[in-house]
């Protein structure tokens, strides 16, 4: 799988899949979230209540996954992940590697070649840029699904990107 760091707006990419950094109710929200439905418009919104109807009653939990139709956006799909909020007392970096492990397979599932993540949990939720990489990183570079053969950890402004940049150079 070829990995690639891009700066820039994730609702703006041309891939088969955009991976949604969620809050668990799938019901939209602020940041990644905010900005996909947004620019997908309502049939995200309209999927996700189908989703919370029938396989999610009670939420998307933390690292879990589960697709949508992309409405508006260059996608065709929105593959909806909930990040653990970061915690200095706890380690959560199993829940976090899980979203872009799960992702993966849902990707895999819908039979998508190209997908695009943001880095979840590295905004609202608190979690340090430095160690999110790392965490998206070693999930991603450990992967071995059948379909995905390009990832991309879409990073909003330069100076995410560049920590991003000095991460995967380093390791």
């Amino acid at each position: 799988m070829e990995i690639m760091l891009v700066e820039g707006d994730i609702t703006a990419q041309p891939v088969d899949a955009i991976v949604n950094a969620a809050n668990s109710s799938l019901l939209g929200g602020g940041g990644v979230d905010g900005a996909i439905h947004r620019k997908g418009g309502p049939a995200i919104l309209e999927a996700c209540r189908s989703l919370r109807a029938t396989r999610y009653p009670d939420g998307l939990g933390a690292g879990q996954a589960a697709a949508t139709v992309a409405g508006r956006l260059p996608a065709r799909w929105v593959i909806h992940t909930v990040g653990p909020v970061f915690s200095a007392a706890e380690d959560r970096s199993a829940l976090l590697r899980g979203c872009y492990a799960n992702s993966l397979a849902v990707a895999d599932q819908l039979g998508a070649v190209a997908v695009a993540f943001p880095l979840i949990s590295a905004g609202v939720y608190g979690w340090p840029v430095d160690d999110a990489v790392r965490q998206a990183l070693a999930v991603l570079r450990g992967a071995t699904p059948t379909h995905v053969t390009e990832a991309r950890l879409v990073l909003f402004g330069a100076e995410t990107y560049e920590v991003a940049a000095r991460v995967a150079a380093a390791g």
